[in-house]
């Protein structure tokens, strides 16, 4: 073996690295652009780019000494850098959540440990006035060595952190060759047990620093306010190369360019005060420009003062109560995998901001070092997570009788193991120590779901007694046998993953003392969350509540190109014959792998929206807004926008730019002249829309912000096109009977429709010669399965709810009134089991050839409880000319509709399908008054007394319930038309809490009423 095995020997996490140091970029004068072009500082050189690469399945198949100067590359392959090599043709894509991809055993990983050999050649030239050379990698998974001109420079693990060496006395001037050696796994790997696709390879940049003889080797900025929070004071620690100090000066510099504050220095400490300062908030993220400089050397950095802190429970920014909205974020892309560059971490961050993200979890690692420059300009609360985690000491192997076993076999391996200690400590310090001087960082997080022991109690005390400037989190201390035996005394917050709504109701009382913190919930698996209003509603009641973060920001998929028909393919879990593997649990983002958004990302951001309408007093013609910012007065942020509908429709609409009359501070509440023209009749909503005033870096002026719909009461409260088509229909006509055991045909001049006296329901309809039944109509109660019915899916199929078959026993018919009746019990059962539903349904068809339907139905309560329940009708599929009245334009369910609206949509059945790479259930409209289908001769109405739910799609529930993935989808043929009396809400229960039960379809006894009306065009 040409290495030495460090990757599995826990006394040599690091050779001749540099001790750890804030991250910043220097160079020889001020530099106005420190994120977006570090590469303009004369003393950065970057490496990235094209280099030499060889593959090798493992370690110990690489035999000669490749790093050699005069080594011969001519048959490597190139590569670019950053990049993972597993998209580049080499390895296998792994997707796992807890379980590690190979035997727990540690340190030892697998002989089959495969590796990269990269070798790139670069030009040199030592700088008169900075002769020493530093060499930075920000990121390469899982362990390196390095080597310089055919001298071996150094060893380094810990995949998300940067890793610098010395490399002065390696260069030469002229041409030179790196060389580095990448392994797949290392002891470290036990450490990296992340919930992710597991890529390899050197993935964030790659340069050399040009630095002075001395200098600033660190430094680390405390920037908070005064008491009074009118005034800054900056203090700054400096560490000095080889510890002697130099003469220098310190500027801060406000937004505008104007000195604020300078002092001299030639010591470890610098003290400046700021008069009337702006302080640092994620609404008004106001930041400071920083210039340090000593003799050849300029550091320029930004400075966000401001102060986080908990008092009695509840957690305060500057004095002020704050309340995180905000998500999960991996490194993730489809194309490029965990190599994210400055675009693609600014595209996620333009979306966060379009749709009310305010705080950031880096889930479960520190991400590359200029997106927290980024988060610190565009204001982002940041939750800095150190890069450990070892779910998978969950998974061993035992017999466990009791929690408290549990608990502690998991803690035992590596938690409570101080073999780890160094490991652990070394990751939280890497961590801290980078991203120290960043405002955006609030909470310094330990990691994830490693559980507890002395490992995280050593890392918890080093982070408090660095850093107490910060608050602390780690939501695996509560994984203990026995909280009394472990020391919590250094961590600040009580964080929860997934709690229901009750438990937190319980705990913030039983845990109070600490601001209760929801680090991961409302998993967003596919078609979801959908209680995101519910916890809402706690988050803003409860003030040690301090909000949480949605699991998670994106779906983590493979590209794998398009089919024939042109259509994307991507890859989870399973789809590269990997094992272990945890199939599309990956595929749990408010975006899709390309962050074109989710249903469940509009929904966050609507149930956030900065303003929310309390009160509308029609009468007096007032509107009560509340501004849910926290810091900003909302005439400095929004104007209101507000349309009056009509039955869907817009009778009315303004605007309200008056700054008087928005002046409203943060987290208060008034009462503003709104006057609208109420109709008489109709169902009548006032809409009130608030939009960006000015103009941001990410948000256009007029940009969308959120809205609210207030129902206005009316004479009636009726939609009146609704209510116009309930009535009876007029005229009569003569109506044919054939009938026969099996089947009943009523039929005129107009139509013929045929029942089917085994089901109880209709055959064929025809109308005007135009079919409008392709196949026969059935009665359902199966949807197929969403993700976040994962955990009741196998009981629905357990009782086969999938499988029924409506059975009709005695039928009666009668012509009376000028109409035909029907009515027929009926039961619902499926194959090898006992009725699920039994009742009676009763038809009315009019001479017209408009038909009523009223179902009754009694469900056995042995069954649980169903998707769904009502009527499922294919229609040809020339019915493709959808209009409907009701919540969209997206999908709308019970407990998912904050993101819909009430009015008068036109679709297709096409464009109705939101597009999961998982298919389920999609599409569904909540609370409709009617829907209709047309083809170019005809139209088919559902319309109710009542509101129902309804779906307009091309595809089958039991195609969207077989195919694994979207591209596998086939059209059924037919317009399928769903007609519910309700259908159950979709949860978060993917990973969380189960359905709450206002939300189930719960009844037993269930009485649904719905008119299809054909008519012609």
């Amino acid at each position: 073996m040409i290495v030495p095995k460090y990757f599995e020997d826990f006394d040599h996490l690091h050779v001749n690295t540099m001790p750890n140091r804030a991250y910043y970029i220097p160079a020889s004068r001020r530099m106005e652009d420190l994120v977006e072009n570090r590469e303009a500082s004369d003393r950065f050189f970057l490496l990235s780019g094209d280099w030499k690469f060889r593959y090798f399945t493992s370690v110990y198949d690489v035999k000669e000494e490749f790093f050699a100067e005069g080594y011969d590359t001519s048959a490597f392959e190139t590569i670019p850098v950053p990049s993972v090599w597993q998209n580049y043709g080499h390895d296998h894509h792994q997707y796992t959540n807890v379980r590690y991809p190979f035997p727990v055993d540690p340190p030892y990983v697998p002989y089959e440990n495969p590796c990269g050999a990269y070798v790139r050649t670069f030009e040199w030239k030592k700088q008169e006035e900075a002769p020493r050379a530093f060499l930075n990698f920000e990121g390469v998974d899982s362990c390196f060595y390095v080597w310089m001109n055919g001298s071996f420079v150094g060893y380094s693990q810990v995949s998300h952190s940067t890793s610098e060496f010395d490399v002065t006395d390696f260069l030469k001037d002229g041409t030179n060759t790196i060389a580095v050696l990448v392994l797949k796994w290392c002891d470290g790997s036990y450490l990296e047990d992340q919930d992710k696709f597991r890529m390899s390879g050197i993935f964030r940049d790659v340069y050399l620093l040009a630095r002075p003889e001395k200098g600033i080797r660190d430094y680390f900025v405390k920037a908070a306010p005064d008491a009074s929070y009118q005034n800054g004071e900056v203090s700054i620690a400096i560490t000095w190369n080889d510890g002697e100090p130099q003469e220098g000066t310190a500027k801060l510099f406000d937004a505008e360019n104007h000195l604020v504050a300078e002092a001299a220095f030639g010591g470890d400490t610098v003290q400046m005060h700021v008069k009337d300062a702006h302080l640092w908030n994620a609404e008004e993220p106001y930041l400071y420009t920083l210039v340090l400089e000593t003799a050849g050397e300029v550091i320029n950095d930004h400075v966000g003062i401001r102060e986080i802190h908990a008092k009695d429970g509840v957690l305060y920014l500057n004095g002020v109560k704050i309340k995180f909205h905000g998500t999960n974020r991996h490194d993730s892309d489809p194309v490029t995998g965990f190599a994210i560059s400055l675009a693609q971490i600014k595209k996620d961050l333009k979306v966060m901001k379009e749709h009310n993200i305010n705080a950031i979890r880096t889930s479960h690692y520190p991400n590359a070092p200029y997106c927290y420059q980024l988060y610190d300009r565009l204001g982002f609360y940041v939750i800095d997570e150190a890069d450990n985690e070892s779910h998978g000491t969950e998974e061993i192997y035992a017999n466990y009788t009791s929690w408290e076993e549990y608990a502690k076999n998991w803690n035992k391996l590596i938690a409570n193991n101080p073999v780890f200690t160094e490991a652990t400590v070394d990751r939280t310090q890497r961590c801290v120590e980078r991203d120290k001087n960043r405002p955006s960082v609030v909470i310094w997080s330990m990691g994830n779901e490693c559980a507890y022991g002395c490992t995280f109690e050593a890392a918890l005390k080093w982070t408090k007694e660095f850093d107490p400037t910060r608050l602390t989190h780690y939501e695996s201390a509560r994984y203990v046998e026995d909280p009394k035996k472990y020391d919590y005394s250094n961590l600040d917050l009580y964080s929860r993953m997934y709690p229901s709504l009750e438990e937190i109701k319980k705990e913030l009382v039983e845990y109070g003392d600490k601001p209760y913190i929801m680090c991961e919930y409302c998993h967003a698996m596919g078609n979801g969350p959908g209680d995101l209003e519910d916890y809402f509603e706690l988050i803003h009641s409860e003030e040690k509540m301090c909000g949480g973060f949605i699991w998670e920001w994106c779906d983590h998929a493979i590209d794998m190109g398009k089919t024939i028909e042109g259509k994307k393919m991507y890859a989870y879990g399973g789809d590269h014959n990997e094992y272990p593997h945890d199939g599309n649990f990956c595929m749990d983002g408010l975006v899709y792998p390309d962050r074109t958004p989710h249903t469940g990302l509009m929904e966050f951001k609507n149930v956030y929206r900065p303003v929310r309408v309390t009160g509308y007093d029609a009468e007096k013609g007032t509107l009560t807004i509340k501004n849910y910012m926290n810091f900003v007065n909302l005439k400095d942020y929004a104007v209101l926008g507000y349309e009056v509908l009509v039955d869907g429709e817009v009778t009315e609409s303004g605007k309200i730019t008056d700054e008087a009359l928005l002046e409203l501070a943060a987290g208060c509440e008034k009462t503003i002249p709104l006057a609208i023209s109420v109709s008489e009749q109709g169902k009548c909503a006032l809409k009130v829309t608030w939009y960006q005033k000015q103009a941001t870096e990410v948000l256009p002026e007029q940009f969308e912000l959120g809205f609210e719909e207030v129902p206005v009461k009316t004479k009636d409260n009726q939609n009146q096109k609704a209510k116009e088509m309930m009535k009876r229909p007029e005229g009569t006509a003569s109506f044919g009977w054939k009938e026969d055991d099996h089947y009943l045909t009523v039929s005129t001049e107009q139509f013929s429709y045929t029942y089917n006296k085994f089901t109880g329901l209709f055959e064929e309809m025809c109308y005007a010669n135009q079919n409008l039944l392709d196949r026969p109509m059935e009665l359902n109660i199966w949807r197929a399965p969403t993700d976040n019915d994962r955990n009741i899916k196998n009981t629905w199929m357990r009782a086969q709810y999938d499988r029924t078959v409506t059975r009709a026993y005695e039928t009666t018919a009668k012509e009376e009134n000028g109409c035909v009746e029907i009515e027929t019990s009926y039961s619902i059962s499926s194959p090898a089991l006992q009725r699920i539903l039994a009742g009676v349904i009763k038809w009315t068809i009019y001479s017209d050839g408009t038909t009523d339907v009223h179902v009754e139905a009694k469900k056995d309560p042995v069954f649980p409880v169903l998707p769904r329940f009502g009527l499922r009708l294919f229609l040809p599929e020339s019915f493709a000319e959808l209009t409907y009245c009701g919540l969209g334009p997206v999908e709308s369910y019970v407990d998912k509709h904050q993101a819909s609206y009430h009015g008068v949509f036109h679709s297709t059945p096409a464009e109705q399908q939101e597009d999961y790479i998982r298919p389920q259930e999609n599409g569904s409209h909540y609370d409709c008054d009617y829907a209709s289908l047309a083809s170019d001769r005809a139209v088919l109405t559902a319309v109710g007394e009542k509101t129902f739910s309804f779906q307009a799609s091309i595809y089958t529930q039991e195609e969207l319930t077989a195919k694994a993935h979207n591209y596998e989808l086939r059209p059924c043929g037919s317009t399928v038309f769903c007609i519910d009396y309700r259908q159950a809400g979709i949860g978060s229960a993917s990973c969380g809490p189960m359905l709450l039960e206002k939300y189930q379809l719960k009844e037993t006894e269930i009485s649904f009423d719905v008119r299809l009306k054909p008519e012609l065009l």
